[in-house]
């Protein structure tokens, strides 16, 4: 799930909690890390951070540099659960796959930890080459680089696929992507190159209108009416600004927060559809003329609001006595107890009538091995009525001599 505002998050917490820590010793690697060894070690070392879309950059500096070795900078990418945690040396987290031990006593240790473990690292400070400006950081760059390349074959894909490209739109993930074309009314499976060349045109427009607006309101103007670029910097924006409100999963209240700032990515109602690249896309309405042939939109269920519940009704006084006590009791118990034995009942009924409509093996193997053993030769009726008719005259006296 990490996408752009999380990598901000970890850099920000990076920063504000380990700013006044001082490192010391080698860097430990756990045997199952998807990262290479880290060849650095000081006896008083610092460490900070940045973010950059997709990516986080941290940086060992010794504390003395004319007698520790050089800065040692390495690029974390995340995957799809790693985060960086503070804890006690003594009671690391599962999953820790690489760990920074501070000098104090009892030391801490600032973890990457990433169950998953798609998460890595390599040394170095180079950005991956093939990523583009970041959306949050870097958004005038970032802008005009997907307006300058329409002509790119990468747009010619549904907007929802390319909005999952790095190249042109660094930090934005699946999440993201749902919520800014939700916001927007944009079908998901609309042309890219279609969406953004109107966008282009319209900021053409603006210019010719008016090119001596002022900034203020230029500012105002694209609060008011932003367009898909915009948004691309202003959600993330939205969750950074909002820190621990939103994003914090060892909270349960906090991550319920961020659930309910969820417009449209799992939110009951909503359709979903797997793009091509098998991600799923969550969206309202029509997917758009470029949605996969073969598939149908699935929606989230929508939760059942219990002030729409009708009230139970009455029983009849048509029932008679012999009715089974059970509906009797029903009557009597709370809706939701009453609907939930009606689910179980129901279950149970569905499977009495699948195993009915099932060729009963057991018997049927029993007939067999009846009809199979040698039988006694048929006798004729008439045969059989003689023997009884003689039978019972040999019941009678022995005739005299």
């Amino acid at each position: 799930m990490p996408e752009c505002p999380e990598l901000h998050l970890a850099g920000r917490f990076i920063n504000g909690a380990c700013g006044a820590l001082v490192f010391a010793g080698g860097v430990e690697r756990s045997a199952v890390g998807r990262g290479p060894e880290v060849p650095f070690r000081s006896e008083a070392y610092g460490i900070s951070a940045i973010a950059r879309g997709k990516e986080l950059r941290l940086t060992l500096s010794a504390l003395d540099p004319a007698a520790g070795p050089p800065a040692q900078d390495l690029v974390f990418r995340f995957g799809m659960s790693g985060s960086f945690r503070l804890c006690p040396a003594a009671e690391l987290p599962r999953h820790a796959h690489l760990r920074f031990l501070t000098r104090e006593s009892p030391p801490r240790a600032l973890c990457f930890v990433d169950p998953r473990r798609f998460g890595s690292w390599r040394l170095g400070d180079a950005w991956q080459p093939e990523r583009g400006p970041c959306v949050v950081s870097e958004y005038q760059a970032f802008r005009e680089n997907v307006l300058k390349n329409l002509e790119d074959r990468a747009f010619d894909k549904p907007i929802c696929e390319v909005l999952l490209n790095q190249k042109y739109f660094n930090g934005i993930g699946n999440y993201l992507r749902a919520e800014i074309l939700y916001r927007l009314k944009i079908p998901p499976f609309e042309k890219a190159r279609t969406v953004l060349e109107a966008l282009k045109e319209r900021e053409q427009e603006r210019r010719k209108k008016d090119p001596s607006m002022t900034l203020s309101k230029k500012v105002k103007l694209r609060q008011e009416n932003p367009d898909l670029l915009e948004l691309c910097h202003s959600v993330p924006m939205e969750v950074i600004m909002a820190e621990k409100q939103l994003l914090d999963p060892e909270h349960p209240d906090n991550y319920s927060s961020f659930k309910n700032w969820l417009q449209c990515y799992l939110v009951p109602g909503m359709s979903s559809l797997r793009d091509r690249s098998g991600r799923t896309i969550w969206f309202q309405g029509e997917p758009g003329p470029m949605a996969p042939k073969g598939q149908r939109p699935r929606k989230a269920p929508r939760k059942k609001s219990p002030q729409l519940k009708a009230e139970p009704e009455t029983p009849s006084p048509k029932v008679t006595p012999r009715a089974p006590k059970q509906r009797r009791r029903a009557a009597a118990k709370p809706p939701r107890l009453e609907e939930q034995e009606v689910k179980e009942e129901q279950e149970v009924k569905e499977e009495q009538e699948e195993q009915a409509a099932r060729p009963r093996k057991g018997r049927a193997r029993g007939r067999r091995t009846v009809s199979a053993a040698p039988a006694s030769p048929e006798v004729p009726q008439s045969v059989r009525r003689s023997r009884r008719t003689s039978a019972r005259r040999g019941t009678g006296a022995a005739p005299a001599v």
